[in-house]
């Protein structure tokens, strides 16, 4: 399975509910970075995606987005083979 990162934050909702999406489809792991504790890391995920809100998740070096285009790929069928690819 392909590594996932997400930048977050203790609080978000959205953050929680990415998290529990991708647990559900096997996501063992996830790395959390907290930019509300970080905020070099702040300015690095904006540099990365060009956004400011969080979460926003890669899975492999793939950006996805935030928690509304994960669910996307759920829906559609997609986020469990974009997971498996190798």
């Amino acid at each position: 399975m392909k590594k996932v990162i997400m930048y977050s934050t203790q609080v978000c909702p959205y953050c929680q509910m990415a998290e529990r999406l991708l647990r559900s489809r096997g996501v063992a792991e996830i790395e959390k970075i907290l930019i509300d504790q970080d905020p070099a890391q702040r300015d690095r995920m904006i540099t990365r995606t060009g956004l400011k809100t969080v979460p926003q998740i890669f899975i492999g070096d793939q950006h996805i987005g935030g928690y509304d285009a994960l669910s996307a790929l759920d829906r559609k069928g997609e986020l469990v083979r974009l997971l498996e690819q190798s």
